[in-house]
């Protein structure tokens, strides 16, 4: 499994990550959420932030399933999917991961045939606290 390269702007998305909680950094002047993570609003170039928790849930954006794997250390994991999920609480900020039959389970768990675009899903956390997703 790759571990997050964390920045100063991100370590913070991954230090609740690893709690289990799906926060996003939104802007402490215009409260406008943005993913990902930056010094300024794109908005109002505000400098001000903050980290709101989400819901978690979610619906899938789009999706590949890549053959062969896009990473030679998933080769063992393939066919596996990458998914783009769109947050039900913050409809403009769509995060990247990975569709599991539950938190845990490996990057192969889910029949492809499963993955359709518009399916809600729902946040879960696995080892090391990397953001995965189940269907709902």
């Amino acid at each position: 499994m790759l571990n997050p390269v964390t920045d100063t702007a991100g370590a913070p998305f991954w230090e609740y990550a690893a709690r289990g909680e799906l926060r996003v950094q939104a802007c402490g002047d215009c409260h406008e959420p943005r993913f990902p993570p930056r010094p300024c609003c794109p908005h109002c170039q505000s400098f001000a932030s903050e980290w709101r928790l989400t819901g978690g849930r979610g619906r899938i954006w789009s999706y590949v399933v890549p053959h062969p794997p896009l990473l030679p250390g998933y080769a063992e994991q393939a066919p596996y999917n990458v998914v783009v999920v769109e947050l039900e609480d913050a409809p403009r900020i769509r995060l990247v991961g990975n569709l599991v039959t539950h938190a845990g389970a490996p990057l192969n768990s889910l029949d492809p045939q499963r993955l359709r675009i518009g399916a809600r899903v729902q946040v879960v956390f696995g080892d090391g606290g990397l953001p995965r997703w189940v269907l709902v």
